[in-house]
């Protein structure tokens, strides 16, 4: 499957989340994994996110990213 194939397919799987969510959502889109985990993600730079205040903001677009990466470290 090409990269372009996979993003389009995670495209729509996320077309019921905002364009930035937060840490619950993030984890929800992960297939259910902790909020624990998610933040390890988060804190370790796994998944690229935004500081604002004292609450993650993570664009839809890095969560995209992200499990592309994984599609392509899986191959």
């Amino acid at each position: 499957m090409k990269q372009s194939e996979i993003q389009e397919l995670y495209k729509v799987m996320f077309t019921d989340y905002p364009d930035v969510v937060n840490v619950e959502q993030l984890s929800q889109m992960l297939g259910g994994i902790s909020v624990k985990t998610a933040y390890r993600l988060l804190k370790s730079g796994a998944i690229k996110s935004l500081y604002v205040g004292k609450r993650y903001k993570i664009p839809k677009l890095y969560v995209l990213e992200y499990l592309t990466n994984l599609e392509k470290s899986a191959s």
